[in-house]
């Protein structure tokens, strides 16, 4: 069993990590970027940031002013038992939220819509956002924060399949058009992508496209895969870099993920992460050991199953 004391300090190293260390993997891409773009603005705005980012880990402060919107994504397997249960483990993921918002510290950036209340911790109503997966098999609990910026970089359009592949390229060029032009979004950034499910589901998929996959991975499926690295160049070739200056760096990487949908419709979603790339993971297991990572491992082949039961799927790759 998983003690609630164990998950609330996982958590708050957890916070303290995102908002100040990049991941490697980002970090690896953006200094990519900055060696190849030729911009002069967007080339001094991209070794700033990795200037600004390196003095952030060095003095243990968080690596940029707005400290966007925390969230949680909890992974378990299957034989995983919490202390107190889940009530029990949603209560240490806010308590960890409030006591980081004010250790770390981050910029309490949560408020009420309407009457603008603000506690100060970045907890409230429908806050910090906690997302769930499950695993085959196991007694471990995997939780990931993601401190995306809570403003822009999203958008949605219902595409019909009339629209194909042609389709999805011009909202994708559209959207990130407008995040450069209108400033909706702090480029270069990774950008997730989520194709069909319903309204709801299609958002959260390319949500979690561009928070919870690395860069440089790629969907299993080769044609899927093959559009990714298509959509990264083209995304890069529209004249945009940094914060929507001239430049070629508006891309540091595009994941896809989709979902089956309405036989007559396929709906897209698009999603900028932001230039301050902002996630931490951690397994903890129920002898107390924990692990702490930077790839987040959410898109397992469990999680984009198929099959009416995994049983069946299993039985299946044994069998072929």
């Amino acid at each position: 069993m998983i003690s609630t004391s164990l998950i609330q300090s996982t958590a708050e190293i957890l916070m303290d990590k995102a908002a100040i260390e990049i991941p490697q993997d980002y970090l690896d891409g953006l200094t990519q970027a900055a060696d190849a773009e030729d911009g002069d603005l967007s080339s001094f705005v991209l070794q700033a940031m990795l200037e600004n980012y390196a003095v952030a880990k060095e003095d243990r402060r968080a690596m940029c002013g707005d400290t966007g919107t925390p969230r949680w994504y909890v992974k378990m397997g299957n034989e995983t038992q919490i202390e107190g249960g889940p009530i029990a483990l949603e209560n240490a993921l806010r308590l960890a939220t409030a006591n980081a918002t004010v250790n770390v510290p981050l910029r309490p950036n949560r408020v009420h819509p309407l009457w603008r209340t603000d506690h100060n911790n970045n907890v409230g109503i429908g806050a910090p956002e906690i997302e769930y997966g499950f695993e085959p098999g196991g007694e471990w609990l995997d939780l990931t924060t993601v401190h995306k910026g809570g403003l822009f970089g999203t958008d949605y359009r219902m595409l019909f399949p009339s629209d194909g592949i042609e389709g999805i390229k011009r909202f994708y060029l559209d959207s990130l058009v407008a995040f450069g032009k209108r400033g909706l979004a702090c480029q270069p950034a990774i950008i997730g992508i989520g194709l069909g499910g319903t309204k709801d589901s299609c958002m959260v998929l390319g949500k979690r496209a561009a928070c919870l996959r690395i860069v440089g991975d790629r969907n299993p499926d080769p044609k899927i895969a093959a559009l990714e690295d298509e959509f990264k160049e083209l995304g890069n070739s529209i004249g945009m870099g940094a914060m929507g200056f001239v430049g070629k760096s508006m891309v540091i990487d595009c994941n896809i993920e989709v979902g089956y949908c309405h036989t007559g419709g396929m709906q897209m979603s698009v999603h900028a992460f932001c230039l301050s790339s902002r996630r931490a993971v951690a397994r903890i297991y129920a002898d107390g050991q924990v692990e702490y990572r930077t790839d987040p491992d959410w898109f397992t082949p469990y999680q984009r199953r198929e099959s009416v039961t995994w049983e069946t799927q299993e039985s299946s790759a044994k069998s072929a």
